[in-house]
């Protein structure tokens, strides 16, 4: 059993009836990419990032987005110490190793901007002065599809800074009676152990980066990115860093199958999930836009033959 598998282990006794987003949500943190989360309220989201942080030994802090959330409250502020004579710096709740953006759409676009340095570099710049963020450094962000008032929806540029989007959905009949029976989620996050530690989680993370994938299925996620620009269906197609992104989960998740090399089943299993957010489907939908882009994709994957 690898790293990759204990977390999910971990994670599986809290969030139950939900191994393969479980999956999924290891395979984005060990791709040191960051999660969005398309769910209605109560269906666990909160629950699996507190289970991932438990699990990797890390520290977790939850930032509810509102829309008075001023920048400096998710970054941090520098204050005047009467003592010292000078600015200090007070850090902001992104000084975690896990962070949970709860709601981020409800929050100005200001404030959601305040993100991207710290997603995309892994640092955050308060006037003059730079800061390291903790590594591993992974950002889950929710929102809710279904309620629009007072919210500002996630720009392109915003939403391409997240390696994966996932909806965790409702639990089966059998599940949701399990946890009808079963201890509160309290009482099963605090069966959670710390089975591995932040630097363990980087040796992974710079392991999985060396991870062996053939030309031929370098081709295969071209060729998909391919048909998403080519599609009359699609006014915005996956870009070259959408590819990119592709690819390191991709790696990533041979790595939770205990594998140093591609298949194109993995690339399968999380393509989805990697590249549905960064489209743009033509014209309008009565329904959901994201469910609408995902049976689009899959039509458009079924177009492109698998490397053998």
């Amino acid at each position: 059993m690898n790293l990759a598998t204990k977390i999910i282990s971990e994670v599986d006794k809290v969030l139950l009836g939900k191994p393969h987003v479980v999956r999924l949500a290891v395979t984005c943190f060990l791709a040191e990419g960051h999660l969005l989360i398309d769910d209605i309220p109560g269906v666990g989201k909160t629950t699996l990032a507190l289970a991932l942080a438990k699990a990797i030994g890390g520290r977790f802090q939850r930032v509810q987005f509102t829309s008075d959330l001023l920048p400096s409250d998710v970054i941090g502020v520098s204050v005047y110490s009467q003592k010292e004579q000078r600015f200090e710096y007070k850090a902001g709740p992104l000084f975690n190793n896990i962070v949970l953006a709860d709601e981020i759409n409800r929050a100005s676009p200001k404030t959601q901007s305040a993100l991207l340095e710290a997603m995309q570099e892994g640092q955050i710049s308060v006037e003059t002065q730079t800061f390291n963020l903790p590594r591993p450094f992974f950002v889950i962000a929710t929102q809710n599809p279904h309620e629009h008032h007072g919210t500002f929806p996630l720009p392109e540029s915003q939403l391409d800074r997240f390696l994966m989007r996932l909806n965790l959905g409702y639990p089966d009949q059998q599940t949701e009676a399990a946890i009808l029976r079963g201890d509160s989620v309290a009482r099963r996050s605090d069966r959670i152990s710390a089975i591995t530690d932040p630097q363990a989680v980087m040796d992974a993370t710079a392991k999985i980066r060396t991870i062996q994938v053939e030309t031929s299925v370098d081709e295969y996620m071209v060729q998909i990115a391919t048909v998403t620009r080519k599609s009359p269906l699609i006014d915005l197609g996956l870009s070259p860093r959408g590819t990119l992104a592709l690819r390191r989960a991709a790696q990533a998740y041979a790595f939770t199958d205990g594998r140093d090399f591609v298949i194109p089943d993995d690339v399968k299993a999380v393509v989805i999930a990697v590249i549905a957010h960064r489209i743009r489907l033509r014209g309008h939908f009565n329904g959901n836009a994201l469910q609408a882009g995902d049976a689009l994709l899959l039509e458009l994957l079924n177009q492109v033959p698998v490397p053998t």
